[in-house]
């Protein structure tokens, strides 16, 4: 009885012991990597914002001095008018006139002594005097003397106008007389500029005085502020460097990112400052929860070893074999009987619904239906529109020789076989564009023309908004998203026709060999195909007769993805696409420079691989291009997608290889799969080369 006594204290022991040595493991690892990462993540946040800062200041910068420049040259081109009209009182006011009609930003122009011209709208609108121009020219006086001689200055008009007023104070020459012109304009679009360039960084425009013409806040602006005092001024005046960045710390002793960019207009400066807590905010608030879910994993590895160590982990291994047959598409496996329900507690809580979820997805599996009547019945306008689309194009590979054979072979049955032939190899590529979205526009032949997004019901008049308008942007950025979209499913599309043309070859192959020996013995071709696809802006709709219309797309856009499809041959490629798509489609599922090769933990299932095709071919209004060509989708599940049409579908073993994880990894390897030739790409002149398909 000893005995037994000790054998069981020893066996909780373990249990003790495991979760002791599982507590250390956890509470180390998870340290560490807290640690480590919070150093790396601090470290990379912190250039990411001063990167950020710099660059919002140098944007910034730019688009202050080409607004202020454009103000400056539009006002001193309406003057030397004002002075080829000469003693034309009539001329004079229609120039003034037409200028103001077309710079109604600007509240006056006024060359002291000489010409005060009036934007009376201007100054209608905004509801104030006109006599606020005087003002403002008694209360500058020593500048429009300096300005006479030689000096340009920006002045801060709004404490004068209560409104976001700017003035410039130019030197002017007229007749040979050294004169000077004042420029009141409003800065609101300075402003809007300045401001849309960040949402963190603070960025505003001051003068050489550091007096705060343009910001964010302006009670800043109307009451007169002045930056001077800011280290930041202080390190800008003391470097002759045009844009330059700083650390600094403010008189509270706040840190910042500090960067200015000078502008040689009327000698202001844009600057962009950030705190440096704001930007390592998301870091600092990363790092607590870091801590948290440490903890949190700690607590719950050690109940679960503690409860269930000796009863746990076979159900939980046979539950992550499950789990992996239905991240495959496999949604039937036989893995499921091995789930048994009879438990009375969690796991077969787990299990039970892990089987429900079967039935739903094997449902929803057969449910989906992409069909153009659901498209008519979800109210999509068929009327001719210009869409943002991909566009497919596809043909077979010698196909001329393969119809010789036919007739050949079967002579005047050859129209038949090769149509038996056709309508096999159509419907397995016309199953792949349907289950991804797509859209079958025609058959030519042994061509096939798709596109994903021409039914997508969305149109393009949020660009007639103002580009500063919220739900301008809030627009642009679902059109983005669909044309992303649709650009992914075209490949998923594509790529999936690269397995069903294998498992094509494999049954024709069995076919062939299943009527070897008979007379005039039927068969099936082995075949190669070339699949071109390009994104970008086509006219589409019902076009025809009375008679005969059909929903087609047209456009530039178009005949590109033609070109495309024919450059496969040169290119020694299955599937091309142009450097519109791949624009496209790199910051979200290319590993490239773009996104320090790392995707998205939404876009990582769709991650595409593609190499560049090293010649470049021209594209008229773009110039030169390159092409690319698609390698693999690594995580595309076969079984999947499949199922969506079939849902008894299984992959063929022999045919996986084509796509997804166990695909390609390389161009090079691509070819080796599929016998094709490696290019001399030194010899390669791809605008040489003539589409097989245009349409126009």
């Amino acid at each position: 009885m000893k005995s037994e006594s000790n054998s069981s204290k020893v066996r909780f022991s373990i249990g003790f012991k495991l979760i002791l040595i599982i507590s250390f493991i956890v509470i180390v690892s998870l340290g560490v990597l807290t640690y480590t990462v919070s150093r790396v993540l601090g470290t990379d946040t912190q250039t990411i914002g001063e990167d950020n800062n710099f660059t919002i200041v140098d944007q910034g910068g730019s688009a202050a001095e080409n607004q202020l420049s454009s103000i400056r040259s539009n006002v001193f081109l309406m003057l030397d008018m004002l002075n080829a009209a000469g003693s034309s009182n009539v001329l004079s006011r229609q120039t003034s006139a037409y200028f103001f009609e077309r710079n109604q930003t600007i509240a006056a122009v006024i060359v002291p002594g000489d010409k005060e011209l009036v934007n009376n709208r201007f100054f209608l609108s905004n509801e104030i005097e006109t006599s606020l121009v005087q003002d403002f020219v008694s209360l500058n006086q020593d500048k429009i003397k300096k300005a006479e001689a030689g000096e340009s200055f920006a002045v801060n008009a709004a404490p004068v106008f209560d409104l976001p007023i700017l003035g410039l104070i130019l030197p002017w020459k007229e007749s040979g007389l050294e004169q000077c012109v004042i420029i009141l304009f409003s800065s609101e679009s300075l402003s809007s500029v300045l401001g849309a360039q960040s949402h963190t960084s603070q960025v505003c425009l001051i003068n050489h005085e550091g007096d705060i013409l343009v910001h964010p806040d302006f009670d800043l602006v109307k009451s007169g502020s002045n930056f001077s005092k800011n280290a930041l001024f202080d390190f800008m005046n003391e470097n002759s460097d045009e844009i330059k960045q700083t650390l600094y710390k403010d008189l509270d002793g706040v840190e910042y990112f500090g960067a200015y960019k000078k502008i040689t207009v009327a000698d202001v400066s844009v600057i962009a400052t950030v705190r440096r807590d704001t930007v390592l905010a998301g870091v600092t608030k990363q790092t607590k929860t870091n801590i948290y879910f440490a903890c949190a994993v700690l607590f719950v590895a050690i109940l679960i070893i503690f409860f269930y160590s000796k009863t746990i982990s076979n159900p939980l291994k046979k539950l992550t074999a499950v789990a992996e047959e239905i991240n495959k598409g496999n949604f039937n496996t036989d893995l499921f009987e091995t789930l048994k329900t009879k438990r009375r507690d969690e796991i077969a809580q787990l299990f039970q619904s892990t089987k429900k979820e079967r039935s739903i997805l094997n449902t929803v599996a057969m449910l989906t239906n992409r069909h153009v009547v659901k498209m008519l019945i979800e109210g999509v306008d068929f009327d001719p529109h210009l869409k943002d689309a991909t566009m497919f194009f596809s043909d077979i590979r010698g196909f001329t020789a393969i119809s010789d054979g036919f007739n050949k072979r079967f002579g005047a049955e050859s129209a038949s076989e090769i149509i038996g032939f056709l309508d096999d190899y159509m419907e397995r590529m016309s199953q792949c564009v349907n289950i991804s979205g797509g859209f079958i526009d025609k058959f030519e032949g042994d061509a096939v023309m798709a596109h994903w997004g021409a039914f997508r019901n969305d149109n393009l008049d949020y660009e007639k908004l103002d580009h500063n308008d919220p739900k301008y942007i809030e627009e642009k950025r679902k059109h983005s998203n669909h044309v992303k979209s649709d650009a992914v499913n075209a490949i998923r599309g594509t790529i999936a026709m690269r397995y069903a043309l294998m498992k094509y070859n494999k049954d024709a192959e069995a076919f062939t060999q299943a009527h070897q020996g008979e007379e005039n013995a039927k068969y099936k071709p082995h075949i190669r195909i070339g699949c071109g696809l390009n994104t970008g802006r086509v006219t589409a709709g019902f076009m025809g007769s009375k008679e005969k219309m059909e929903f087609t797309v047209i456009g530039d856009a178009v005949n590109l993805a033609s070109r495309t499809e024919s450059s496969n041959k040169p290119c020694g490629t299955d599937i091309l696409i142009t450097e519109d798509t791949y624009n496209v489609l790199k910051r979200d599922f290319i590993k490239c420079d773009d996104n320090n090769h790392t995707l998205r933990p939404e876009c990582a299932p769709y991650e595409i691989i593609v190499e560049q095709i090293p010649v470049t071919f021209e594209v008229k209004g773009k110039g030169k291009q390159h092409f690319y060509g698609v390698v693999n989708m690594p995580n595309f599940n076969i079984d999947e997608f499949f199922k969506k049409a079939d849902p008894d579908f299984v992959a063929d073993p022999d045919c996986v290889k084509a796509v997804g994880p166990q695909g390609p990894k390389t161009l090079a390897e691509v070819r080796t799969m599929l016998g094709i030739p490696t290019p001399d790409f030194a010899g390669v002149n791809l605008d040489a080369e003539e589409n097989k398909v245009t349409v126009s």
